[in-house]
């Protein structure tokens, strides 16, 4: 993965992408910016493999709207309304197959098509075919290892940011991991399976490599798993039912006592105190073994209950008491 704060800098310098970005030569620009964006934009937006991008087909882009094919592209309406769809072609873990992708992507593809020269069909090196390849010039398709040697270091220079981290180089295919863990940690993210088919792996296996968990969705899920709350949720209730029947309680003298096993805790509000376990110096805990729990405990007049905190109620104020 690239860290976040990296890959957003890439993506700004992806987006605003200028012709004086690119190196020169003598001859000028090897690629013309059309080209370089469509390519570097598919790095930054496709979660392809290098492989992949390289040999992607003309016409392998297509828009939808509503479920409705649009016959030409996306000046018909808004990018944001469209859905850009992308056919993938065989790679080393699947057929080929179609995905979604950001329209941003479909922008930049058309404006390569309608700049580019007519070419003659090349090679497919995986399927053998003869085919019309999209990134393709001088009758040639960009090298697959353009974005590692041209696209990645104008990228980095243009963002501000080294062209290795801790974790190494960065290459073409940790873009595809990045995405894959930003996809599957997001607000409303994708599952696993949904995952595995748009990034075209053959079992989910592979896919659970790519999509990594961050601290910050692993704090979250472990805080809304609520380990401690649901050790604590259930708990003996001591009622003293002289004080609650004569009235003293008004006065303040306490009527509930939950039960922690080293002592008594009289606070009413007991399931919302912010500082459980540390019990000792509060003014309403009684310790066991006490004057004062021994007369408890001693009572006649006691109930035994087990109270239910309200997180096991969805927030609501303690509802169910279940007798003993």
């Amino acid at each position: 993965m690239i860290a976040d704060e990296v890959w957003a800098k890439l993506l700004w310098a992806g987006l605003n992408l200028e012709q004086g970005d690119l190196p020169r030569s003598n001859a000028g620009h090897f690629y013309p910016l059309e080209l370089v964006r469509a390519v570097t934009l598919t790095w930054l937006f496709g979660g392809m493999r290098s492989d992949e991008t390289t040999r992607l087909r003309l016409g392998c882009l297509r828009w939808q709207h509503d479920g409705t094919p649009l016959t030409g592209d996306s000046q018909q309406i808004l990018a944001r309304d469209a859905v850009c769809l992308l056919d993938i072609p065989t790679n080393k873990t699947s057929t080929a197959f179609t995905k979604p992708v950001d329209p941003i992507l479909g922008q930049a593809f058309d404006a390569w098509q309608a700049l580019r020269p007519s070419q003659p069909q090349l090679l497919d090196r995986r399927t053998g075919e003869q085919v019309d390849s999209l990134l393709a010039i001088r009758a040639r398709r960009v090298s697959s290892h353009y974005i590692n040697n041209t696209v990645i270091p104008v990228l980095c220079r243009k963002a501000g940011v080294p062209a290795a981290d801790i974790q190494g180089n960065i290459t073409s295919h940790r873009a595809r991991s990045t995405i894959a863990s930003q996809l599957y940690n997001a607000k409303e993210p994708m599952t696993l399976f949904e995952l595995q088919a748009w990034l075209g792996h053959r079992s989910p296996q592979s896919t659970q490599y790519y999509a990594k968990i961050t601290p910050n969705t692993l704090a979250k899920a472990y805080n809304d798993a609520g380990y401690f709350s649901r050790n604590v949720r259930a708990i003996e209730v001591l009622i003293d039912r002289d004080a609650a029947a004569s009235g003293r309680t008004g006065a303040g003298e306490p009527w509930q006592h939950y039960d922690l096993g080293y002592g008594y805790c009289t606070d009413t509000f007991f399931e919302q105190c912010p500082h459980r376990m540390a019990c000792a110096h509060c003014d309403f805990y009684i310790p066991k073994g006490s004057s004062k729990a021994q007369l408890l405990e001693a009572k006649e007049n006691l109930q035994h209950m087990l109270g239910l905190d309200r997180s096991r109620f969805g927030g609501r104020p303690r509802a169910v008491i279940d007798c003993l």
